[in-house]
């Protein structure tokens, strides 16, 4: 039987949990139509909503801060990434705001002095000030130590909070309905205790809650932002204000380090961790340096303004989801147009997101570019600059596979990598397209017994490979292409006995008996029509056509789930799901696991796509759209 305190009242509400907020909505609401001037009530009940709004802000901006890899890789505390169990497991981190702004309402009620207050009163920030280092860090301290030391009210209460592996600034609200009550009596005292003095006002209010919040946020961000000079300089500081350093301490060895801010009450009785010092110090002298080489890299790029959105260090919640547009962040799209004119003049390739596999660091590089740009005849110079520069990095780094991702490897910017291993012929690092394991995964969803498909964008180094490995399986491709010189290049690539099994048709009529469609080129919705009733879509082409038919199938992109020992993944690829990559990201991580010395740029080698094939089975990865 699970204790009614360990849990949410409203943790079955899922998003509807923020109709919670509804009562005070409709107050300033009301009074604003109805009503000549706002009574007290109202007014409490605007800034209880503008200080939720507020303590919200300063969680997300903590979270943006602290998962901005390209500022913060190197002042990581703990280097393991947060996978998505432990984000699903801070989903509700917020519970608490909620929690205090009910107690606040109804505290007003019970308290009516605490209305009509002044701006400003010198005399409330110190005694708040008294009163949190007097009342509320030692009431903390021995409570959350009592936590510790009894097993039964650690493992009912406190281990929730003690079950997310890498503390992250969400894991600060992550906690049982008991712990955040006493939490609210803990920040209410001296809230209190001002007023009943008579000295509070609305900035002091404001000001204690948001720097509690500002507080919690630093000691569990993970990343040591408090350089360790100014303790060298003031040294009786350091027991005043402790670090992320010192909190994670806590989090590793859960009989130290009780304190809420303040490392004194653990020095007075005797429960310091006698590394804090000087693991601040050696992390805090990090920042310099580069950290842990990656051995993989995939080097993406921005798709478009609301993909943008979808960054671990925008909403972390939303990135461990699969990409959708969502209405709601529309208003930030004109903040995101300034970033891609902002990163368009300045930005360099960034880190983006890692993970481990295998004890191998693997990390996903941005090119600051987005789709459209691709297309810019006068800015393909700057973007294979920008991708150039990312390989030599990696060749200097000592990084042993770099992987092309979508139209960083387009044949037309440069020819699918060949530019740049020419360029540079004596790289160690291993330049990769990934499309030889791409076309693996589309060959291998069609149909076991399939004798004829309808190819379209057949002359681009997918469709050529698909052509000619097809053809060997003696299954007819209509290939449809307008130039019969190119058709004729490929089909004379293929063995003499096969080459009759290449057939050139210039119009989607001729596959209105076909149906399996391997789609390379984007089609409308007229041009599908001609695809008889049952037809699968199987599809390369970016972005995806649109599901236009409903007697139709519609398969995904290239993709492969990642092997399940994979650690430390908490973001989506674009549309992918869950632990899935594009299936050129995952050509990379079998050529890193694998151990092949070889560059897979330009044309794509159709006799190694099966050997490729069988790798990636070989090391876990799975395919997605496998059909029998």
């Amino acid at each position: 039987m699970v204790d009614s305190s360990s849990g949410w009242p409203w943790e079955n509400l899922g998003c509807f949990k923020y109709l919670l907020y509804g009562p005070f909505v409709a107050k300033v609401l009301y009074s604003r139509f109805h009503e000549e001037s706002p009574n007290a009530s109202t007014i409490l009940c605007l800034h209880v909503l503008i200080l939720c709004a507020l303590r919200g802000l300063v969680h997300q901006l903590w979270s943006t801060y602290t998962n901005m890899l390209f500022l913060t890789r190197n002042r990581r505390i703990l280097q393991q990434g947060v996978d998505f169990k432990q984000i699903d497991k801070e989903w509700d981190w917020d519970n608490f705001i909620i929690l205090q702004a009910l107690i606040a309402f109804m505290a007003s009620y019970m308290f009516p002095f605490v209305e009509n207050l002044p701006l400003w009163n010198l005399k409330g920030f110190i005694a708040v000030l008294t009163l949190h280092m007097a009342v509320s860090e030692p009431l903390y301290y021995w409570v959350h130590r009592h936590f510790h030391g009894n097993h039964h009210l650690f493992n009912l209460y406190h281990s929730f909070h003690h079950s997310s592996p890498v503390p992250q600034v969400f894991t600060a609200g992550n906690a049982t309905f008991l712990e955040h009550l006493i939490l609210t009596v803990i920040i209410g005292i001296p809230i209190l205790g001002a007023s009943l003095m008579g000295y509070a006002s609305i900035s002091m209010i404001y000001g204690y809650v948001l720097v509690f919040d500002f507080l919690r946020c630093l000691g569990h961000c993970n990343v040591e932002v408090v350089p360790h000079q100014i303790f060298e300089t003031i040294p009786f500081l350091r027991y005043l204000l402790y670090t992320p350093t010192y909190h994670s301490l806590h989090h590793t060895e859960m009989g130290t380090n009780f304190c809420l801010f303040m490392p004194l009450f653990d020095a007075l009785w005797n429960t310091l961790n006698g590394k804090s010092w000087e693991s601040h110090k050696s992390i805090s002298s990090n920042q310099e340096k580069y950290g842990r080489i990656p051995d993989f890299v995939f080097l993406a790029h921005v798709v478009d303004v609301s993909a943008a959105l979808h960054a671990p260090f925008v909403f972390r919640t939303f990135a461990s989801l699969p990409f959708s547009t969502k209405i709601f962040l529309l208003p930030l799209w004109p903040w995101t147009l300034v970033a891609l004119l902002l990163m368009w003049a300045w930005s360099k390739t960034f880190v983006y997101s890692f993970y481990q596999l295998r004890g191998r660091l693997h990390q996903t590089w941005v090119v600051p570019r987005f789709g459209f740009q691709y297309f810019l005849p006068f800015a393909t110079e700057g973007i294979n600059k920008h991708i150039e520069q990312a390989i030599l990095r990696a060749d200097r780094l000592g990084i042993k596979v770099i992987s092309l991702a979508a139209l960083n490897k387009n044949e037309a910017l440069n020819g699918g990598g060949t530019l740049f291993v020419n360029k540079h012929p004596d790289l160690r690092v291993r330049v990769v397209h990934g499309n030889t394991l791409t076309a693996a995964v589309i060959l291998n969803d069609l149909p076991k017994d399939v004798e004829e498909v309808f190819l379209s964008g057949a002359t681009s180094k997918l469709g050529r490979a698909i052509a000619l490995y097809l053809c060997r399986k003696r299954v007819r491709v209509l290939m449809l292409t307008l130039s019969a010189e190119r058709f004729e290049k490929i089909q004379k690539e293929a063995p003499v006995e096969f080459q009759s099994y290449l057939v050139q048709v210039t119009k989607y009529q001729a596959a209105q008996n076909c149906k399996t469609w391997i789609v390379g080129k984007w089609i409308t919705p007229r041009e599908q029509n001609w695809a008889p009733p049952g037809t699968h879509f199987h599809q390369f082409v970016v972005p995806p056509i649109l599901s236009f038919r409903r007697d139709c199938a519609y398969g995904e992109l290239a993709a492969m789930k990642l092997p399940d020992d994979v650690g430390g993944l908490g973001c989506c690829e674009y549309t992918m799901g869950r632990g899935v990559v594009h299936a050129c990201h995952a050509g990379g991580v079998v050529h890193l696991l694998e151990g092949w010395t070889h560059h897979e740029v330009g044309a794509i080698d159709v006799d190694r796509i099966d050997l490729v094939w069988e790798a990636a089975l070989k090391h876990g990865l799975k395919p997605v759209n496998n059909q029998d």
